[in-house]
């Protein structure tokens, strides 16, 4: 089953590898657009299937920086994907800008080559501008506004968040801004400057993120978010103690089941303190749906090289084959949501026709609690991350990142 996942997720990649780089999805009716996230997660993977997905990985990085703004920020997506959402340069995130640094290092070191890292050496000059920017209190660290990582509007989170800073360490120790890096490291695990830090020693994981304390009264939440804390893992953010507390706390609260991992624990409803108005319009707005401890794939091979990382090597395998099985996964019947009949017109597709195309593998996420499949199908970051996956557990390393 892993090397059938593995054979698999190759030819998702093959579908999604485009002029303009890596689309996020590999299907009509999909998310057809170049994501600066999508691209260069999916890339982790894909650059180490030899050379073959060396030129849509080099485009994705092209197609971000031809479309950088003047201010250094790098799009989140480039692209008008449907007839509903036109979207031919969309910016108002992050954790795009940090992606699109980190991409051209690992691109560097899978093909041995520095070539991009001198064509674009100005825009990630910008690009690392604009972060030292996002800085509003003057404290090194990075704010953001809500909405503005991955997750979008769910769940709401702003200021100092887990998910950024796992990833601006990664980027600083690319560029080699190591005093900076450790620096960073020191505040957010509470060794100095505690006040700032994420990482709470009561619960045993990093906050998903936090902002100003009132007297005590501290802006923050405490629900665990899985991505920002198995990246920090990855990266080398948490130290090894802190690593093996959130490991321990993924299997005792079973975010790993019935398959790698959910998004987020625990789900929030409607009533909680953590639940906005604007939420019940979203597509998390289920407990177990979606961004609302849905199980993502494309988290899960994250996690696999997390317990890489800790030497959990019987752990990571185990872990590698239940995520291949989630990914071998095919909605029966899938939903054609209004954005895919529009699609389908504009191809000349049937919506029968277009449902039939669509029953693959590799989907976008799937029941927190049942593990049925949903959303997006041929998805590139569940098939990148697979490979990467795949490719850690073999080699004993967290690759790139060691």
């Amino acid at each position: 089953m892993i090397s059938q996942a593995y054979e698999k997720a190759v030819e998702v990649l093959r579908h999604c590898a485009r002029p303009k780089g890596f689309y996020a999805s590999g299907l009509l009716g999909g998310y057809e657009a170049v994501w600066a996230r999508d691209s260069m997660i999916t890339s982790l993977g894909a650059s180490l299937v030899g050379n073959e997905f060396e030129k849509p990985f080099r485009r994705s990085l092209e197609t971000l920086a031809k479309h950088q703004s003047d201010l250094g920020q790098i799009p989140n997506c480039v692209g008008s994907y449907n007839l509903d959402r036109q979207s031919d340069v969309t910016f108002n995130s992050i954790d795009s800008t940090l992606w699109f640094i980190i991409g051209h290092y690992v691109y560097a070191l899978a093909f041995g080559t520095t070539k991009m890292l001198q064509v674009q050496q100005k825009n990630i000059a910008r690009a690392i501008v604009w972060l030292s920017f996002q800085d509003p209190n003057e404290d090194k660290l990075l704010a953001q506004q809500p909405t503005m990582d991955w997750q979008d509007a769910f769940p709401h989170k702003y200021g100092r968040t887990i998910n950024t800073h796992a990833l601006y360490y990664a980027a600083l120790r690319f560029i080699n801004h190591n005093k900076l890096a450790k620096y960073i490291k020191s505040i957010i695990n509470g060794q100095t400057q505690k006040y700032l830090s994420l990482y709470s020693p009561r619960l045993g994981y990093y906050l998903p993120w936090a902002w100003k304390n009132h007297d005590g009264d501290l802006e923050h939440e405490e629900w665990f978010d899985s991505l920002g804390n198995i990246l920090a893992i990855i990266t080398g953010l948490a130290t090894p103690t802190i690593a093996r507390r959130i490991l321990r706390y993924i299997e005792k609260e079973k975010i790993n089941e019935p398959a790698p991992c959910k998004a987020i624990w625990p789900p929030i409803k409607r009533g909680d303190k953590e639940w906005h108005s604007y939420f019940s319009k979203c597509d998390a707005r289920q407990p177990y749906h979606y961004l609302n401890a849905g199980i993502w794939p494309f988290i899960g091979g994250f996690y696999v090289a997390a317990l890489v990382k800790a030497k959990q090597f019987k752990k990571a395998e185990a872990a590698l084959k239940k995520l291949a099985a989630a990914n071998l996964k095919i909605i029966k019947n899938p939903d054609s949501p209004d954005f895919i009949i529009a699609t389908d017109k504009r191809k000349t597709f049937t919506a029968t026709e277009l449902k039939k195309i669509r029953q693959k593998e590799f989907n976008e996420w799937l029941h927190g609690r049942t593990g049925k499949p949903m959303g997006e199908p041929y998805q590139a970051w569940s098939a990148g991350t697979y490979i990467y996956a795949y490719a850690c557990v073999k080699q004993r390393k967290v690759i790139f990142f060691d």
